[in-house]
């Protein structure tokens, strides 16, 4: 296993015992290549969302979003555009920006560059039936993603996007105030944050993000979608 392997599977095979919500230093510099946040001067963050489109949850974020008039990120899986086109194409129609996710959440580490390379493009493929434009955004699947994947994914033009607080949001064994609590306090300009528009997350996501929403406008933090 290479070194970069090894450190990739310290970092997220840790995650539900740790719990990082913010990520470490360490690994933003041993992968300079990922994006983790987008430094700025003007308080912006940006809110990201893993795992749909699904019906009621992304539609009960979608409306949130457009009541806060907020733009964020959706990081969608292809077959979920497959089986729920008219919520992808409220995504679209609301003007948010779109990420891919593979077309159906595959873990990089367990499975063949070309097969990999071939779910994310099976993913563009739906996509591209309802938004009129390709996106070059990519977050991998649980954040695995092989060296070698991501190198060839950059040569497709590919940015792949990571983050700087991740919510935990699809943790049920963390309640709502602790979830809110931690990213809250780990919240800082340019911080790319992960939610999931998933039925898993369901719970915590309906009653951190509206208090999360405010409180942060409130900090005077700038909500912006990643281009």
């Amino acid at each position: 296993m290479s070194t970069i392997l090894l450190v990739d599977t310290f970092f997220f095979s840790f995650e539900p015992m740790f719990r990082m919500f913010k990520t470490n230093r360490f690994f933003k510099m041993l992968f300079p290549k990922y994006i983790w946040e987008l430094p700025n001067n003007e308080k912006k963050i940006y809110l990201t969302f893993d795992d749909g489109p699904i019906p009621e949850v992304t539609e009960w974020v979608l409306e949130l979003l457009k009541k806060e008039e907020i733009k964020a990120t959706f990081f969608c899986i292809g077959d979920n555009i497959q089986k729920h086109p008219e919520v992808f194409k409220q995504i679209v129609l609301d003007k948010h920006s779109i990420g891919n996710h593979s077309f159906n959440h595959l873990n990089g580490w367990k499975t063949s560059t070309r097969k990999y390379l071939k779910n994310i493009e099976l993913c563009n493929t739906e996509l591209l039936k309802i938004h009129d434009k390709q996106t070059l955004l990519f977050r991998p699947p649980f954040g695995k993603i092989k060296n070698k994947q991501a190198k060839e994914l950059r040569k497709f033009g590919y940015k792949i996007i990571m983050w700087g607080v991740l919510s935990y949001d699809f943790d049920n064994s963390l309640n709502p105030e602790a979830c809110l609590k931690n990213t809250l306090k780990n919240i800082s300009n340019g911080s790319i944050i992960v939610f999931h528009d998933s039925i898993k997350a369901h719970r915590n996501l309906q009653l951190v993000l509206p208090k999360l929403i405010q409180q942060l406008k409130e900090k005077g933090f700038i909500f912006d979608k990643i281009n």
